[in-house]
């Protein structure tokens, strides 16, 4: 089960480098106000709410303690996230405080993973 849990967590490090590195390649793009959601951030959220909730039920399979409440603030950071990157990804470009929103979230996102103990 450990090798099964360290795959998925793997996987979610991998949609957590895509969604956070789409938002920084649009860095340059956002201060020039043409911004845009890029398929990388869309999917990076994909698989992070996949493999984050496949997360949950693996380790709670494994009788591991799951915190609830950090699990769920973590998804509904990520419901926001993923609501705006796929409401907007059709869009030529996106307003600044929308897509800085997106890339804040993704850090607190981040920081509530690492910090939270």
């Amino acid at each position: 089960m450990d090798v099964l849990i360290n795959v998925f967590v793997a996987l979610h490090i991998i949609g957590i480098a895509s969604l956070l590195g789409g938002f920084l390649t649009q860095m340059k793009a956002m201060s020039e106000g043409t911004a845009r959601f890029n398929h990388a951030m869309l999917h990076g959220a994909l698989t992070m709410l996949v493999t984050g909730v496949a997360l949950v039920g693996l380790n709670q399979a494994d009788d591991q303690t799951v915190n609830n409440v950090k699990i769920g603030i973590k998804m509904a950071v990520l419901v926001v996230i993923l609501a705006l990157v796929y409401v907007k990804r059709d869009d030529e470009r996106v307003e600044k405080p929308l897509f800085g929103a997106v890339g804040g979230l993704t850090t607190v996102n981040i920081l509530i993973a690492t910090i939270w103990t």
